[in-house]
């Protein structure tokens, strides 16, 4: 009766061991950037090249050293996102004056990117981004100038005075979107990495736990 108590408790921590571990966000780190009407900008996610194209104000930082998203960091993270853009501190900046198609573009397809707003609109003057796809709402707060979370509806994410993060759900090679003026606002894209990985101590524990039914089955037998 003893042997059995001290099995089931190994079944059950190896359980828990067991269960597959959430890989952490990351962002993009921009290793490129020209101003312009349109611009563009070129870094790296993980493996992945990432190219823009579209407006780049000279608010722009890809230096690693902007602060914009560490004010507070808090308001970057939720949901599916575990990680605030400002562990990078790229942003590139916009202000809506360009009246084209912004579009990001992906080397090899992304499953479920995450997209971070900051500083979007004004309580006086509201802003927006209109996507060619439809975004769910991970996480919003306040920032430097205080304001709130960003909203969504349909393809829009709005603000006055929003920041925060989206996820579009599925496979993408690509992201457009349109935007209205405000002096000034930004953004960055990231990967969510809401795929389970293995957790090595929890393999270890299900080896071992598999071992130990295997033994007690031939010492039955």
């Amino acid at each position: 009766m003893k042997t059995f108590y001290l099995s089931s408790s190994l079944v059950i921590a190896s359980s828990f061991l067991c269960t597959p571990a959430m890989a952490d966000t990351i962002w993009t780190t921009w290793t490129t950037a020209s101003v312009g009407d349109p611009g563009s900008a070129s870094g790296s996610l993980g493996s992945i090249a990432v190219s823009y194209s579209g407006e780049v104000n000279g608010n722009t930082n890809i230096s690693g050293t902007s602060t914009d998203w560490s004010n507070p960091a808090s308001s970057f993270i939720g949901g599916t996102v575990t990680r605030s853009p400002s562990t990078v501190g790229d942003i590139i900046a916009e202000n809506g004056s360009y009246t084209g198609i912004n579009t990001l573009t992906f080397s090899s397809p992304i499953v479920n990117p995450v997209f971070a707003v900051w500083s979007l609109g004004e309580p006086s003057l509201p802003a927006s981004y209109t996507f060619n796809a439809t975004p769910t709402l991970e996480a919003g707060g306040t920032d430097i100038y205080g304001g709130s979370s960003i909203s969504v509806s349909g393809n829009s994410i709005d603000g006055a005075e929003g920041s925060g993060v989206v996820q579009f759900t599925g496979t993408f090679t690509s992201i457009s979107w349109t935007d209205t003026p405000e002096n000034y606002y930004g953004f960055t894209v990231g990967e969510a990495n809401t795929a389970p990985e293995p957790a090595p101590i929890g393999l270890l524990a299900c080896g071992i736990t598999g071992l130990w039914f295997v033994r007690k089955r031939a010492l039955v037998g």
